[in-house]
């Protein structure tokens, strides 16, 4: 008898019994296959089944700051129903920080996981035609300067292995939407990781304005859309590209233009928010608070895709801002926004510039409706993204960032410290020289690089849970904490091997404390000027303003000095027309803004000059120009002070 019959008839068949001999070889087959499979299953030689992976829809918004939106309790006058909406499905983060107070720096460091002192970009010029891939330090500076800036990179390298390119690696369907300004080709999104990118636009802003008809190079006008708003358009391309893979895995990376300048909107929302200004509230722009809500329909518009296709249950969508609010520009007669109860705002590393508003929901992880106060920043994504989807960084791979895995989840996360660098100075309310800063728990160092006493480094230490408007500076009261954090504050510069500030060898300190000429060993044209609402060219020792906005001026920060004051220039206008001289006491209170009008003939060249009877400090002066019809040009600018000596402009 052979075996398999023995076992029949004896029937000591371990599995269910054949129906028929004939039908026995296949059944030890299959019991063999099933053993064997059973086996190398729990021996790890075959892959188990891949986890299904969620979606990931990462929303930037540009230039929002901490008190733009309703989350903090911080506005009356801004609405944004939709980021309530979000909020409630997530956790929203009361501490978290932007990589930079500017938006290419921020935008580098999701993409790396790095900060901006590793990567080089520290400046938002990756529009600029020149292709610079390293930081360096700039060889001259004004007498009155006593550091030497830096020079940003102006490409994210295509070396680095980004976020997108990651996530491609692993199935995901990739796209971008919106703001890049990272480079043009061939440092596009298409060369970054991402399969689809539109309005494959590289400049700071959108082209021309917010509402059609746009002048994107190769990016069509809505036909049959008159009017239409550009995050109208960028939400229902986003939503097209939700369904074509809406079975996922995909990233979207909406990285909107809003609420970046140039400031116009909707007509119908502006009027709505024209009737709901309060002067008396700091914030009282309606066309930003038009802005603002435009934005917060955009992500009301990916909300309702989400929960339309069914698939919200296995989508994170995580929302950020690349740095704080604009405090600088001017719209509406005011400020675009005010960041109070913070200081400062973009372009400064005080809290204004680099608190921002975030808010993750990830099914399954985060608890619907929490709030946290864990410190964060935006080079905290990649990391975290790699962890909670199962992924390995590639070999060598260096990340500034900390994984915010556990904090998703609800728990502490063992972090000592995070850095802001920005070791530049751009002349807007509450800038410094080139700085770094350090927070680690309820304290923020700021160290002001080479600003003390024959070089030394300058600092300003301050209890944000105590003093979180940066009012009070504790350095000299408490040197060890000094010292302590200073000394993580090396550490990093060490680590990310940073190019940093040197001292000027060309400072003057007499020069510096009388107020001279600000502009000797200058590299910009301007001089330390910046033009809002309009665009300055300097040639040949003549400066041409022409306007793009209502309301053209030159701005410069005057910083201590203080009026009564004159301001003179030479001027020639084609048809002429009113101008003004504006001060600005407060940076932060556009409200208590002061001015002297002026009046330009039409012609030749002409002296004009402007008396303010200012009191106390000047803080920003700005030279409104009849340049909206017409340019006007300029080949000269004075301030002189009554208590300190002249300063002078020569273009």
């Amino acid at each position: 008898m052979n075996p398999i019959a023995y076992r029949l008839k004896l029937g000591t068949w371990p599995w269910p019994q054949p129906k028929s001999l004939a039908a026995a070889p296949l059944a030890i087959f299959r019991q063999a296959l099933t053993l064997f499979t059973l086996c190398a299953l729990l021996c790890g030689y075959l892959p188990a089944a891949a986890p299904t992976r969620p979606n990931i829809v990462f929303i930037l918004a540009d230039d929002l700051g901490w008190s733009d939106t309703t989350l903090y309790g911080k506005t009356k006058f801004y609405q944004t129903p939709n980021l309530e909406r979000l909020a409630k499905r997530g956790m929203l983060f009361t501490r978290a920080y932007s990589a930079s107070p500017l938006c290419s720096p921020t935008r580098a460091s999701i993409l790396t996981g790095q900060n901006p002192a590793r990567i080089g970009i520290t400046a938002p010029n990756c529009h600029l035609p020149q292709v610079k891939l390293e930081a360096s330090c700039q060889a001259k500076a004004p007498a009155t300067h006593k550091a030497l800036p830096c020079e940003s990179a102006t490409r994210l390298n295509t070396n680095y292995f980004t976020l997108a390119e990651a996530l491609k690696q692993a199935g995901y369907a990739t796209g971008h939407f919106g703001k890049w300004h990272l480079g043009a080709e061939p440092f596009s999104p298409l060369q970054q990781g991402f399969e689809v990118d539109l309005p494959h636009w590289p400049g700071p802003g959108p082209a021309g304005s917010y509402v059609a008809p746009w002048k994107f190079k190769d990016f069509d006008n809505d036909p049959g859309v008159p009017n239409q708003h550009i995050e109208d358009r960028m939400a229902k391309e986003a939503v097209a590209f939700m369904e074509k893979h809406k079975n996922g895995p995909f990233f979207l990376n909406y990285w909107m233009f809003s609420v970046h300048a140039p400031f116009d909107a909707k007509k119908a929302l502006i009027e709505k928010h024209r009737g709901r200004v309060n002067p008396n509230d700091p914030q009282h722009s309606p066309t930003y608070a038009a802005m603002v809500e435009s934005m917060d329909d955009a992500i009301g518009t990916l909300l309702d895709a989400l929960d339309r296709l069914g698939i919200a249950e296995r989508t994170a969508v995580v929302f950020y801002s690349d740095n704080g609010g604009n405090m600088y520009n001017e719209i509406d007669g005011t400020t675009p926004t005010s960041n109070a109860p913070l200081r400062g705002g973009k372009a400064t590393v005080y809290e204004g510039g680099i608190r921002v508003p975030c808010i993750v929901s990830w099914p399954q992880i985060t608890a619907r409706g929490s709030r946290n106060d864990t410190i964060i920043q935006t080079t905290d994504f990649y990391p975290t993204f790699l962890e909670l989807l199962g992924l390995k960084p590639q070999p060598g791979q260096i990340f500034d960032g900390t994984s915010i895995a556990e904090v998703l989840r609800g728990k502490p996360l063992a972090r000592e410290a995070i850095f802001t660098y920005f070791p530049h100075s751009p002349k807007v309310p509450d800038h410094l020289p080139p700085a770094v800063t350090v927070h680690s728990g309820d304290w923020k160092l700021i160290r002001i690089f080479h600003e003390g006493e024959k070089g030394a480094h300058a600092y300003q230490l301050y209890n944000l849970k105590e003093d979180l408007s940066e009012t009070n500076n504790l350095a000299a009261r408490q040197p060890d904490r000094v010292r302590q954090l200073d000394a993580l504050i090396q550490k990093f510069l060490t680590d990310t091997k940073a190019v940093v500030p040197k001292p000027n060898p060309a400072y003057n300190a007499t020069a510096a404390a009388d107020g001279a000429n600000p502009q000797a060993g200058s590299t910009d044209p301007l001089l330390g000027w910046k033009a809002r609402g309009c665009e300055a060219t300097v040639k040949e020792g003549v400066l041409t303003v022409s306007g793009t906005g209502n309301a053209p001026f030159l701005g410069f920060g005057a910083g201590k000095l203080s009026g009564p004051a004159t301001v003179a220039f030479r001027s020639k206008s084609t048809v002429g027309g009113p101008g003004k001289v504006e001060w600005l006491p407060t940076p932060q209170a556009a409200d208590k803004a002061k001015s002297v009008s002026f009046q330009l003939k039409g012609g030749d060249w002409q002296e004009v000059r402007v008396e303010l009877p200012a009191e106390g400090a000047l803080g920003i002066i700005r030279l409104y120009l009849p340049a909206g019809k017409e340019p006007v040009s300029l080949d000269w600018v004075e301030l002189k002070p009554a208590k300190t000596k002249l300063q002078r402009w020569d273009f």
